[in-house]
């Protein structure tokens, strides 16, 4: 492993909900972090004082003049355009848009003299239906939106291009990340949704049955192994999951009990391209990484409601809108 005192890790989307838990830890293991971030869905949490912070657009030609500067060892690419139902709009655009500006970033890393990329991908997405759960890495990528499509292309495009330069190269599938910092009013992350809306004295909303399952990984566990990763060597594609699914019922149904609220679900119909189960196998974060979850989902979800009730009461004064 680097001595992470020598190592210079450049974070895309290092404002955002993961990246500024990535940050946290990494400017704590004495990393010298640059963020470059276009704080399109900051945090809302200043990042620690040590790291550089540049405002652009990932796939930019700024950005790329601040890596080119900042000569990283390593790019932890968590920039997102956007999840799942934002896709789905407008397949063709989404597909283009976070494509180009991925591709941007990664031949920016190469003439920045990289020698390791680690990219966020979506285990969520990528396996489709139909894998055996809990779903490894050697099961056949079979997504079903355009997100999901385009996480792939990102894993292959990065493959090749760490193949033609001698780069280290790794993707993480995360599960579905949830915790404290998460946007509670936007359309992807269902217990930030909920938090909010129980919040807000609205019934909780599920989509389809609420029988669909997620592998939950709280927030500090996935912000863990990005820095395992970062000082890891393993390459390829690994899990980041719990190897456990919990269905948006049982999810639901703790964080009202959290509130201690006398509410019922509001059911509306289900969503297109979102899988029925989702269950990742981490056994190879295990085994390469030295890596596992270690957050319960039922003191995750204490953990995520506590953050979001201190922060609405703090907030009150300017109410958003429901989601």
């Amino acid at each position: 492993m680097p001595d992470p005192n020598s190592v210079r890790v450049a974070v895309t989307g290092g404002a955002g909900f993961i990246g500024s838990h990535t940050v946290e830890m990494l400017v704590a293991a004495k990393a010298k972090v640059l963020v470059i971030d276009d704080n399109s869905h900051p945090c809302g949490e200043p990042l620690p004082h040590e790291a550089e912070i540049v405002s652009a657009d990932c796939g930019s030609e700024a950005a790329a003049k601040a890596l080119i500067a900042f000569k990283p060892d390593v790019v932890l690419h968590l920039a997102s355009k956007g999840g799942v139902q934002r896709a789905a709009r407008d397949p063709g655009e989404h597909v283009k848009i976070s494509l180009a500006s991925t591709v941007g970033l990664f031949d920016a890393a190469v003439r920045a003299g990289a020698g390791r990329i680690v990219t966020a991908s979506s285990g969520g997405t990528i396996y489709g239906e139909g894998a055996k759960l809990p779903a490894r890495e050697i099961h056949k990528p079979a997504p079903l939106s355009a997100y999901g499509a385009a996480k792939r292309s990102e894993e292959i495009y990065m493959a090749a291009l760490g193949l033609r330069h001698g780069i280290s190269t790794l993707a993480l599938r995360y599960g579905n990340v949830y915790g404290p910092r998460q946007d509670g009013t936007g359309e992807a992350g269902v217990i930030a949704i909920t938090c909010y809306r129980l919040l807000e004295r609205a019934a909780p909303r599920v989509f389809g049955d609420g029988g669909q399952t997620r592998d939950f990984i709280y927030v500090t566990d996935a912000a863990a192994a990005n820095v395992a990763a970062v000082f890891g060597r393993v390459t390829g594609e690994t899990n980041i999951g719990t190897g456990r699914e919990t269905s948006i019922n049982a999810v639901v149904k703790r964080l009202v009990a959290e509130s201690g609220r006398h509410t019922k679900s509001e059911f509306v119909p289900a969503r297109e391209f979102e899988v029925r189960r989702v269950c990742l196998n981490p056994a190879r974060a295990h085994r390469y990484l030295h890596w596992k979850a270690r957050v319960s989902i039922n003191a995750g979800l204490a953990a995520t409601w506590s953050w979001f009730r201190k922060r609405h009461s703090a907030q009150r004064a300017a109410p958003l809108g429901l989601p």
